[in-house]
C-alpha cells in the first residue's frame, strides 16, 4: 500500500523555524517527483515547492522563495521541507504529494499521491 505520512509541523513565533518531512511507504520516493502543498481555512490548496525524481530541480512558489528549502533523503525515503522565517500567513495545513512525472509541477491535481497533511500555525 502506497503511503505518504507527513510530520514535523507545530505552532511557531513569526520568525521562526520547523523541518517538515514527508515519509514514505510502500514505493520508493526515488522515482516520483514530490510537491509540497499547503491550504490555509477558506483557501484553495496551493503549491509550495517541488522536487523532480531526479532530484536535480527544485522549483518553489514566490511567497516562500529565500524561505523554504526542498530536499530528499533517499536512505531514509523521505523529503523534507526546510521552512525559515515563518511568517503567519504561513499557517496552514502542509501537504506532501507524489506524481510519477518527472517534471517538476506545482499542480495539485497532476499528483496522485497524497499524506494526511501536517498542521503549522505561525502566531505569537
Amino acid at each position: 500500500q502506497l503511503q505518504l505520512v507527513e510530520s514535523g509541523g507545530g505552532l511557531v513565533q513569526p520568525g521562526g523555524s520547523l523541518r517538515l518531512s514527508c515519509a514514505a511507504s510502500g514505493f520508493t520516493l526515488n522515482y516520483y517527483t514530490i510537491g509540497w502543498f499547503r491550504q490555509a481555512p477558506g483557501k484553495e490548496r496551493e503549491g509550495v515547492s517541488c522536487i523532480s525524481s531526479s532530484g536535480g530541480s527544485t522549483n518553489y512558489a514566490d511567497s516562500v522563495k529565500g524561505r523554504f528549502t526542498i530536499s530528499r533523503d533517499s536512505a531514509k525515503n523521505t523529503v523534507y521541507l526546510q521552512i525559515n522565517s515563518l511568517k503567519p500567513e504561513d499557517t496552514a495545513v502542509y501537504y506532501c504529494a507524489a506524481t510519477s512525472r518527472s517534471m517538476c509541477v506545482m499542480t495539485p491535481f497532476l499528483y496522485n499521491y497524497w499524506g494526511q497533511g501536517t498542521q503549522v500555525t505561525v502566531s505569537s
